[in-house]
């Protein structure tokens, strides 16, 4: 079924030939190097490399190479289930069974080292352009490498041994054959440190979208934080947050929202528009897969496809205590959130009544609580097949009713034009809530985490039930959805509770913060806690979703995916060598 889905959805968009035949013809709207050696030329060229961040380059998985990686971050990460059936190549990744032929893998490496190759010909090129001040150079070169930089990140975090391709590489040169053989942490370093150095406090001619010398310091920050180089992100996060350049948007939900993106929380983001001339291209099509399944009654947003179906072991997690407000870091999954999983949405159901983390409704749908404008989620009818992916939509990728006709294509109900968050402010104060505490500043560590959670616990910030449910176009009561309950940690918490443990409260928020936006796998990767968070997870969620019978995560195979073995065959050189090895175990 998905893979018929993709086939028809993908032949619908995507406006060009496929035939060998026009394959092996020149591409009409080429363009030869030299009328690109100028300005507009290669500022166009920049404006193609930030255009992939979005993973949509017209591979064959557009789900697999989405930019928002929410098969890789999320559905690996434990936080949703894939929401289709086995066979499928993303069910496979869910199960950490999937091999080098993976479709998706195969997709991911093509759209990461497209966008490298961009980044490459914008700095090639443009050392032939003679009507580029110095300046401009410089600042044109900064977000090339940024770029370049944010990609090789991708693939490094994917794979972990990765070829670096700079733009002394071409396709056609003898020395394209590049091995995996090194670790690439310190050119993508170097160039970051270029960027840094060489771009300007705001984006070139304001424009939004473009990286500034502060985005190039945030995910240098986030290297060094993978890396375990806590001093040394410390001080570009204390620069980003003293700058104030950044700060929470005061409603939470509006990270989510079309209508309000690139507000002041927006450090990092992969662009989207519709209804422009593109057909829908510029939407987000990586997540259009990622909305409720058809019912055949009432409208349903996106109409397509149910995936992407949020964990019960991700609802657990926003349980709070009744008398603090804080989260159980430690008994948070011994009882499930009620559900309505089995229940037909003709039957009565109470939602469930103890205390929660007003950011659930922001991250998941669930059954009698508003969905956006659209209706109270209605349970079983807006499921694609509850035994099988549980009660659960996802809700940061949906756009309001309200919206339709603006921030919907008009063609694809599935394409918005909702951002894909890759850097958000609170990103920036989590991390240096964690690099303190590695640094053994409780006390600041403490801080930085009560903004965010100063933030969730405004009232107006909370989903709230409608003026008339018959009539959700009506707006919005004052009364909170659910019973939301949190609280600030209270001073001395940090210090009182250790490093160990202050640690693990860091990361915990971080997925109260973050869920379902690509982001908990590779943290726990990094945190090299994968094995245990992981097989924990699945060890009780095998119990609801049956596909995960016999999954085990395996620390010394599955923190890294499988390397495309084309990708390796390709590597191969004059002599048949292949430059490139694949990962441990595949």
């Amino acid at each position: 079924y998905f893979k018929i889905l993709l086939i028809i959805f993908s032949g619908s968009i995507i406006i060009y030939a496929c035939s060998k035949t026009y394959l092996d013809k020149r591409p009409l709207g080429e363009l030869d190097e030299a009328a690109l050696a100028n300005k507009k030329g290669v500022e166009g060229l920049l404006i193609g490399a930030y255009s992939l961040l979005d993973g949509n380059g017209g591979n064959k998985s557009f789900v697999g190479s989405a930019g928002s990686n929410w098969t890789y971050g999320s559905i690996c990460g434990s936080e949703a289930y894939t929401g289709s059936y086995n066979g499928d190549g993303e069910v496979a990744l869910e199960r950490f069974n999937s091999t080098a032929n993976s479709e998706s893998l195969a997709s991911k490496w093509g759209t990461i080292y497209d966008g490298i190759q961009r980044a490459n010909d914008v700095l090639r090129i443009m050392k032939k352009a003679t009507d580029i001040s110095e300046d401009d150079q410089k600042h044109i070169a900064g977000e090339a490498r940024f770029l370049r930089a944010h990609y090789h990140f991708e693939a490094k975090k994917m794979w972990n041994k990765v070829p670096f391709i700079d733009e002394t590489i071409t396709y056609q040169a003898a020395n394209y054959h590049v091995p995996n053989d090194k670790d690439i942490w310190p050119d993508i370093e170097n160039d970051l440190k270029y960027a840094v150095d060489n771009l300007s406090d705001d984006s070139y001619m304001g424009a939004v979208g473009r990286a500034n010398k502060y985005t190039a310091m945030a995910l240098l920050a986030k290297a060094y934080m993978f890396q375990k180089k806590f001093a040394e992100a410390s001080v570009l996060l204390t620069s980003i947050i003293s700058s104030g350049k950044y700060e929470l948007n005061e409603l939470y939900g509006d990270n989510f929202n079309p209508a309000t993106k690139n507000k002041s929380e927006s450090v990092f983001a992969a662009q989207s528009s519709v209804n422009d001339g593109a057909e829908g291209a510029n939407g987000n099509l990586g997540d259009a897969f990622n909305f409720p399944a058809p019912s055949g009654g009432a409208p349903v947003p996106g109409g397509c496809c149910g995936f992407f179906q949020p964990s019960q072991y991700l609802v657990n997690h926003f349980k709070t205590d009744a008398s603090t407000g804080l989260p159980d870091l430690v008994h948070y999954n011994d009882s499930d959130v009620t559900n309505d999983e089995g229940v037909e949405s003709s039957d009565s159901f109470t939602p469930y009544s103890g205390p929660l983390d007003p950011r659930v409704d922001w991250t998941v749908g669930r059954r009698g609580i508003p969905y956006l404008d659209w209706s109270n989620h209605p349970g079983k009818d807006w499921i694609r097949d509850q035994a099988n992916g549980g009660p659960y939509l996802p809700k940061k990728s949906i756009y309001y009713k309200s919206q339709e006709g603006k921030y919907v294509d008009n063609g694809w109900s599935s394409l918005t034009a909702n951002n894909i968050n890759l850097i958000r402010y609170a990103d920036v104060l989590l991390w240096a809530a964690e690099a303190a505490i590695e640094m053994g500043s409780l006390d600041q560590a403490e801080a930085y985490v009560n903004i965010i959670r100063n933030r969730a616990a405004n009232p107006a910030g909370w989903v709230h039930t409608y003026i008339d449910p018959a009539d959700p176009s009506k707006g919005f009561t004052t009364t909170p959805a659910a019973n939301y309950f949190i609280k600030p940690y209270p001073p001395g918490y940090f210090g009182a509770q250790g490093k160990e443990n202050s640690l693990k409260a860091v990361r915990y928020e971080r997925m109260l913060e973050l869920a379902m936006e690509g982001q908990r796998f590779f943290d726990l990767v990094r945190w090299d806690i994968a094995d245990t968070e992981i097989n924990t997870y699945i060890n009780k969620e095998k119990k609801l979703r049956t596909y995960l019978n016999g999954v085990v995560f395996d620390k010394n195979c599955d923190q890294y995916f499988a390397i495309p073995q084309l990708q390796i065959d390709l590597s191969a050189g004059a002599d048949g060598v292949r430059q490139m090895k694949q990962n441990p175990c595949y």
